[in-house]
C-alpha cells in the first residue's frame, strides 16, 4: 500500500524559511512525478511545484524565484526548500505523487499525503 506523509510544517516569521519533507513508501517504480500544492483558507488548492524522477522541474511563476523542490538520492523522497516567506504563503502543503513528467492539475496525482501546516506570521 502506498504512503505519502508530509513532515516540516510549522510557525514561522515573515522573512524565514522552511523546508517541507514528503516520503513516499510502498511504490514500485521511480518512474513517477512528486509535486506540492498548497491550499490556504477559502481558497482552491493551487499547483506550486513538481519534480520528476530525472529531476526536471516546474515550478508556479510565483513561487519558483523563493520554492525550490529536489529529490534525494532515494528517489522517493522529495522536498521543498521555502525562503523569504511572507504571510501569504500559510497554507496546507500537500504532496502527491503523480503520473507524466510534468503534472501541473490535481487529477494527475494518484496518492495524497494528509498535508503539513504552514504559517507565516508577521
Amino acid at each position: 500500500q502506498v504512503q505519502v506523509v508530509e513532515s516540516g510544517g510549522g510557525l514561522v516569521q515573515a522573512g524565514g524559511s522552511l523546508r517541507l519533507s514528503c516520503a513516499a513508501s510502498g511504490l514500485t517504480s521511480i518512474e513517477y512525478s512528486m509535486g506540492w500544492f498548497r491550499q490556504a483558507p477559502g481558497k482552491e488548492r493551487e499547483f506550486v511545484a513538481v519534480i520528476n524522477w530525472r529531476g526536471g522541474t516546474y515550478y508556479k511563476d510565483s513561487m519558483k524565484d523563493r520554492f525550490t523542490i529536489s529529490r534525494d538520492n532515494a528517489k522517493y523522497m522529495v522536498y521543498l526548500q521555502m525562503s523569504s516567506l511572507k504571510p501569504e504563503d500559510t497554507a496546507v502543503y500537500y504532496c502527491g505523487v503523480g503520473n507524466g513528467w510534468a503534472p501541473v492539475a490535481q487529477s494527475d496525482y494518484v496518492y495524497w499525503g494528509q498535508g503539513t501546516q504552514v504559517t507565516v506570521s508577521s
